[in-house]
């Protein structure tokens, strides 16, 4: 073999290798997440069906339907990391509820992450804790990192019973303890025994607006029942 032919079969092999290691951590990007929604219909989820309908591999809340009620994992979850996708509309505003129970208010009797809206005129003077990302009530999330309204919005949630953090577009916007936050009051002085939960129902809060999602996965950092 001649010494540009070993050249050459030497650089094929470094490129190609390369690849592969490209390629592997591509495919351990997502290494123990399970999808929640399989892209076709709403088996796994109980609650609000008529509001809530799967369309082209999303989860769409219907404004025919009202576009209120709730949509709830059938499972129950404690500490876990979950990836979603969403997409608002203008003046857009729903939540996602973790460790709630399924009957009564998930902001207090579970507790409420905020999807919201940020840039409708009709959200300008809400409480800083009402804002897209927020604990609600207890922890408020930074600003400024939702995409346009149109565009798909990325998101980690990340629960460690009773740490939390929270990932959107690759910021940081909440990183907290919800118990430590509260011990003194929570900032809308209301009672959220919900705090103290560290396990429960993922669910959809809707609001009478249209919200879409997609790509929803989750890895279980404990288990649970």
């Amino acid at each position: 073999m001649s010494k540009s032919n070993s050249v050459f079969l030497l650089v094929l092999f470094a490129f190609s290798m390369g690849l592969s290691s490209c390629g592997s951590q591509k495919s351990n990007a997502g290494k123990g997440f399970v999808a929640l929604f399989n892209g076709e219909n709403l088996d796994g989820w109980v609650g609000n069906k008529t509001s809530y309908r799967a369309e082209d591999g999303m989860i769409v809340i219907d404004p025919k339907g009202t576009g209120g009620g709730n949509l709830f994992t059938e499972k129950e979850y404690g500490d876990f990391a979950l990836r979603f996708e969403f997409q608002l509309t203008p003046g857009a505003n729903n939540g996602l509820g973790i460790h709630a129970p399924l009957e009564g208010d998930a902001a207090y009797v579970g507790k409420e992450l905020q999807i919201l809206d940020n840039t409708a005129d009709k959200f300008a003077d809400l409480q800083e804790y009402q804002y897209h990302g927020s604990v609600y009530g207890v922890i408020p999330a930074k600003r400024g990192f939702l995409k346009p309204v149109g565009e798909w919005n990325t998101q980690e949630v990340i629960v460690n019973h009773p740490h939390i953090k929270i990932i959107l577009n690759g910021e940081t916007i909440v990183d907290g303890d919800y118990l430590e936050a509260s011990k003194n009051g929570t900032l809308d002085h209301k009672d959220h025994p919900g705090l103290q939960r560290s396990s429960g129902h993922i669910g959809f809060l809707g609001h009478g607006d249209v919200v879409r999602f997609k790509n929803i996965s989750i890895k279980e950092l404990t288990a649970t029942k």
